[in-house]
């Protein structure tokens, strides 16, 4: 998400309120998990806007519309596809990957349609793929023919890292809403494409996130040395404070990497959480 209705008062504060926050957004970081496109599509004034706010380092990585991936589940769906396509089309080379995400009843069985879908995809498409059926994270026969076919077609396989939010006692009641949302899946962490997606989902404990966060640093630095371009999106319960776990990613790995840093967020401050009593 690149808006929300608390940054103009906190991590935009001193930028100018005329302006849109995705013009913020972008002169802090180089990419955002766009979920908007899944839900509906967008028009196409609403694109060119979008290109206009950004720099030409900027890439969106947007979901296929729940049409195509929950509804049709990838299946006779090439006229949807083209279509949302050309709406993204004014994006250019600023659509960095386009991430198919399937629901957990996408199972094992269904292999061959992912195959049939992602072969009808343009060459030049980044795209990435999140599965949330249990056999895929097996390590076994199915798990490895997921990973095979995504590699044959360049594909990224979208990993989740829930663990921090599932750990410890639930804080709040957006902590215990969240938890029922997300999918507790286990962690298995594999680059199948050049774009390896990392959707990194925190709680409210410093400790938890920068105990779960710590083993990232390492393979994002690896991944990196090897020329790939890992995409490593923070969530929070709250998102609000989203962007405070990503300042501490960055410092994390500034502090790993000093020879190869990431532009630091100019974050004020970390957030105090509300009270529980």
């Amino acid at each position: 998400m690149w808006q929300h209705s608390h940054w103009p008062s906190s991590w935009f504060a001193s930028f100018p309120k005329a302006q849109s926050q995705l013009i913020h957004y972008a002169k802090e970081c180089n990419t955002v998990e766009g979920n908007t496109t899944f839900y509906s599509l967008p028009d196409i004034n609403a694109v060119e806007r979008w290109a206009d706010s950004v720099g030409e380092d900027f890439s969106f990585t947007f979901k296929f519309n729940q049409q195509i991936t929950h509804v049709n589940q990838l299946q006779h769906c090439e006229d949807e596809v083209k279509q949302q396509l050309s709406l993204l089309a004014p994006l250019k080379q600023k659509l960095g990957v386009m991430m198919v995400q399937l629901p957990a009843s996408f199972s094992p069985a269904k292999l061959a349609v992912l195959d049939n879908f992602l072969s009808l995809l343009p060459n030049d498409l980044h795209v990435a793929v999140e599965v949330r059926h249990l056999q895929f994270f097996a390590k076994k026969d199915e798990e490895k023919a997921l990973n095979q076919l995504l590699i044959a077609h360049n594909a990224n396989r979208i990993i989740m890292d829930t663990r921090a939010l599932f750990t410890g006692p639930e804080t709040s009641e957006i902590v215990r809403e969240v938890r029922i949302k997300k999918p507790k899946v286990p962690v298995n962490v594999i680059a199948t494409g050049e774009k390896p997606i990392v959707r990194f989902v925190g709680n409210d404990s410093d400790d938890d996130n920068t105990a779960c966060l710590r083993p990232w640093v390492k393979k994002v630095h690896q991944w990196r040395v090897e020329g790939k371009t890992p995409y490593f999106f923070c969530h929070r319960p709250d998102n609000k404070d989203a962007p405070w776990l990503a300042s501490l990613f960055i410092s994390m790995y500034n502090d790993a990497f000093p020879g190869t840093p990431i532009r630091a967020l100019s974050l004020a401050k970390i957030p105090q959480q509300d009270s529980l009593f």
